[in-house]
């Protein structure tokens, strides 16, 4: 399913969501447990929240969705510390470790997952070329797995295969 702006006679893609079955799996698990999923997304840009909000019913297992693009909004909305941006980076493990952490302390949810990264055309570096993702997901226990990923396409296809990847992973880590 594919998202788009229209403009005039102009229709341009904006980004791909997540297909459905892949939802309705998540959303069956978090139901059987009664979890709350919350989301804090950076290069995304909201991809996941709208892609699980796009299942009927998903209120009963979203809590809410934080857009945290720029770094101000990481710290000011889900409490992530400065100095761990201005030391690592915005697109790092510890950041988004400290965005999952965070967002799950803002929210009355049990899970909580994170994405950072860049997505491109540009802000790429030879450290941190443009595809670089960093992924956390905070489990109900509190534990906090974290891993980075680099993917490759377009602004477009990097941003979905990101939001794909953070919802497959964080059903295999809570199967």
């Amino acid at each position: 399913m594919r998202l788009a702006l229209v403009s005039g006679d102009e229709i341009t893609t904006l980004s791909h969501l997540v297909e459905l079955p892949l939802i309705e799996r998540l959303a069956g698990i978090l139901l059987k447990h009664h979890w709350r999923l919350s989301a804090a997304e950076s290069c995304t840009g909201g991809l996941v929240a709208a892609s699980l909000t796009n299942l009927a019913g998903s209120s009963e297992w979203f809590e809410r969705g934080y857009v945290t693009y720029s770094n101000d909004a990481k710290s000011e909305d889900i409490g992530v510390d400065t100095h761990l941006i201005q030391d690592h980076g915005a697109v790092s493990d510890q950041v988004a470790k400290a965005m999952a952490i965070g967002a799950k302390q803002s929210s009355n949810s049990n899970i909580a997952l994170s994405i950072t990264g860049i997505a491109g055309p540009t802000g790429g570096s030879e450290e941190k070329p443009v595809g670089t993702v960093c992924f956390a997901w905070i489990l109900n226990n509190d534990q906090v797995i974290s891993e980075t990923r680099l993917f490759s396409g377009d602004r477009s296809e990097i941003r979905a295969q990101a939001s794909e990847f953070a919802i497959k992973n964080l059903i295999l880590l809570l199967s």
